[in-house]
């Protein structure tokens, strides 16, 4: 087990004074980040938010909505030193939990085809692609693809 792991403080809620980290975390990781009054808005309409805490420092960030029956995966990021440390499966995990407990039957998300990693975390939960968004995200050739992905959830 990792020395960082011992000092683990683990997934909260998030805070408006998290949203500096969780955008800085964003930026690293995304070609095409979330600016940071996306986060704040997040917040200010009560979604799911919800970092993971190492030490001192936010490691990975997680956003879902939750209405009518189904739940919507919207982010995650783990930054980039801490990646391949189940972190990313570990928000997964907890945002599916509580999209169960609150009666979500089914979870969706989008994913870029060339997100590798993202798509094989995805598949390991179960998810299977239920259809595709043309021209969805921005990309430095014009515009990507998204694969929507579904997981039927036990509630």
């Amino acid at each position: 087990m990792s020395a960082v792991f011992e000092e683990e403080v683990g997934i909260r809620p998030m805070q408006e004074l998290d949203v500096r980290a969780v955008h800085a975390i964003e930026t690293e990781v995304h070609a095409y980040p979330w600016t940071l009054g996306i986060f704040q808005d997040c917040l200010r309409v009560g979604y799911c938010c919800w970092v993971d805490e190492v030490a001192t420092s936010v490691t990975s960030y997680g956003i879902m909505s939750i209405a009518a029956g189904e739940s919507h995966v919207l982010n995650i990021g783990v930054a980039s030193a801490m990646q391949r440390r189940g972190l990313g499966s570990r928000m997964l995990s907890h945002m599916l939990e509580l999209a169960a407990r609150h009666q979500a039957g089914t979870t969706f998300l989008e994913v870029r085809p060339s997100n590798v990693a993202a798509l094989a975390l995805y598949r390991q939960f179960g998810f299977i692609e239920v259809g595709l968004r043309r021209g969805y995200y921005p990309g430095n050739k014009g515009r990507e693809d998204a694969v929507i992905l579904a997981l039927q959830l036990k509630c």
